[in-house]
């Protein structure tokens, strides 16, 4: 479960995180989630992709998130005071329940978005993971995932062709 924070007993909680720079740097700001960013004002998130013999791990988001039943690879966002590696760590056992602390692997590349009329500017750092699991290994979320497939390249390629998979023009590069 999340650490949150809640002012007063029956307030809605809460969740932090970091302001960071432009080159990724905290600036010792934290804000709650959700914030709109002003210009220069970043997050950090966390994306992972899950190799198994030849194919990858995808999720399937929930009707109730933004972009609904889009594709993605598991992950979310950085809380206040967490560093990236402990965020991805936190994330997939949530949303699936699978332990990559022991699996080969690590950051693979980061890269930026900014939506300055939005507010919307973030990091994403993608880790790429190789480990054996089967689906029965697999919990998800059920606020967070709608379903899951273990995909071979030709159906992740598709899916971001048809414009249903998130990110997919910046994280192909992790299929190499």
């Amino acid at each position: 479960m999340r650490p949150h924070l809640a002012l007063f007993e029956g307030e809605d909680i809460l969740e932090y995180i970091d302001i960071r720079t432009g080159t990724g740097r905290r600036t010792g700001r934290t804000v709650p989630r959700g914030t709109k960013l002003g210009e220069g004002e970043y997050f950090l998130a966390v994306a992972v992709v899950v190799r198994a013999g030849l194919r990858w791990f995808v999720t399937r988001r929930s009707p109730q998130k933004t972009a609904p039943l889009f594709w993605e690879f598991p992950g979310g966002g950085v809380q206040a005071g967490e560093d990236s590696a402990d965020a991805i760590l936190r994330e997939i056992q949530e949303e699936t329940g699978l332990d990559v602390s022991k699996a080969e692997g690590g950051l693979l590349f980061s890269y930026r978005r900014e939506n300055i009329k939005e507010g919307d500017n973030y990091f994403v750092d993608v880790y790429r993971f190789t480990m054996d699991f089967t689906e029965a290994d697999v919990t998800v979320q059920q606020e967070e995932v709608k379903g899951f497939e273990i995909a071979g390249p030709a159906e992740i390629e598709k899916y971001g062709k048809d414009g249903i998979f998130l990110h997919y023009d910046s994280i192909r590069q992790a299929f190499k």
